[in-house]
């Protein structure tokens, strides 16, 4: 007899969330400052082979880095073999690691550098990726559960800069994404944290015209509909509302699962992450609900570098939570690199403001600026 995916979900957070919290080396907990990059498996060889990626987490030391954000979840597939998966969609790690296990490989490597790893959630609740051939990647998801999808006002699958969405409104939805973070925190005992970005917790301003949503909003609104307007400041504050008590429900369960795991998220700059994916990221800060924030002040001029920090440090974040700022800093995009010069004043600029730590966008960009690395974190 074949058990429903929800039942094995929901079973898998409830056993994990009772299990005894492992026991954890002092030197998990978070280090100041944050010297930080994404490591991903995308636009990077760096995963690809076990030799390709010893040498990457060796670059990372040498370069000073002390905290590698290692991704975990992206195409609808994760970078570990996972269980979750394997009841789910048979599918149970991205089929071009088989027989691996990345995340674990990455763990163990670093740990001969002493730098830290938290697993990077990636993709949060897109679930796949459209490509422009019309092929779509992780497209597994949506065929086994259809009602997951996140709906726009025409009805549609919301697609939005390529990427497919899951209605992250739903609960069950929240539920499989829950299981993935509690799966990845009980499976590596020595990880030191786990990350969310502009995916997780965040849902497109373009979702929640899909029947579930709106009946919920009705219920909570004296039965109104939802707005033909997605940016209706009710409206787009309702739906964020729901994403912040997801973030609130992430940081209840893996606090209580393991008290020392480091909750960081990546989101985009506010009130953009707000009106364009949902994330009230400022009162996550606020309540307590994550450890370190990284937001992607990806900007190509130190003009507006600059006004987004001010922005940050002025009136969104409270004087007494920007210890765990660490402003998440480009060092490249497609063939984009900023200019030297440009580098040094971004970092100027976050020392200047009592900012000690940052994490680069991405990994490959370490290549291009080794003697900068060196200097600034040595």
């Amino acid at each position: 007899m074949k058990i429903p995916i929800l039942t094995i979900l929901t079973t898998a957070i409830l056993l994990f969330s009772n299990c005894k919290t492992a026991k954890i080396n002092s030197s998990q907990t978070a280090k100041s400052p944050v010297r930080g990059v994404w490591l991903t498996n995308v636009v990077s060889d760096a995963l690809s082979t076990k030799e390709s990626l010893k040498a990457a987490v060796k670059l990372c030391s040498e370069n000073g880095i002390n905290t590698i954000f290692m991704v975990a979840w992206n195409r609808g597939r994760t970078l570990y073999p996972s269980k979750i998966m394997q009841d789910f969609i048979g599918i149970s790690m991205d089929e071009k690691y088989v027989g691996r296990d990345p995340l674990r490989e990455v763990i163990d490597e670093a740990k001969k550098y002493n730098i830290q790893v938290i697993a990077w959630f990636e993709f949060g609740f897109s679930c796949d990726l459209e490509e422009k051939a019309g092929i779509i990647e992780g497209k597994e998801i949506l065929q086994k559960k259809p009602r997951w999808a996140a709906l726009d006002k025409s009805g549609k699958v919301v697609s939005k800069n390529g990427f497919r969405w899951l209605n992250g409104f739903d609960h069950e939805v929240q539920d499989f994404m829950l299981s993935l973070l509690v799966e990845t925190v009980k499976k590596y005992p020595d990880l030191a944290g786990i990350q969310g970005d502009d995916r997780l917790p965040a849902m497109p301003s373009e979702a929640g015209y899909d029947p579930l949503s709106i009946s919920l909003f009705a219920k909570e609104n004296g039965g109104q509909m939802p707005p033909d307007d997605p940016k209706n400041p009710a409206w787009l504050t309702w739906r964020a509302n729901k994403m912040s008590d997801f973030m609130k429900r992430i940081h209840d369960t893996l606090k209580a699962l393991k008290p020392s795991i480091i909750i960081s998220m990546s989101p985009s700059i506010y009130p953009w992450a707000k009106e364009e994916y949902l994330q009230d990221w400022p009162r996550w800060v606020r309540e307590g609900w994550v450890d370190m924030v990284c937001p992607q002040v990806y900007r190509y001029n130190i003009e507006r570098y600059r006004g987004e920090l001010d922005a940050m440090l002025g009136d969104q974040i409270p004087k007494d939570k920007q210890n765990i700022i660490a402003p998440g800093v480009l060092l490249r995009l497609g063939d984009y690199y900023p200019p030297i010069e440009f580098l040094e004043l971004m970092i100027a600029e976050n020392r200047k403001r009592g900012i000690q730590g940052e994490v680069f966008f991405y990994f490959e960009g370490l290549k291009k600026f080794p003697d900068f690395f060196k200097k600034l974190y040595r």
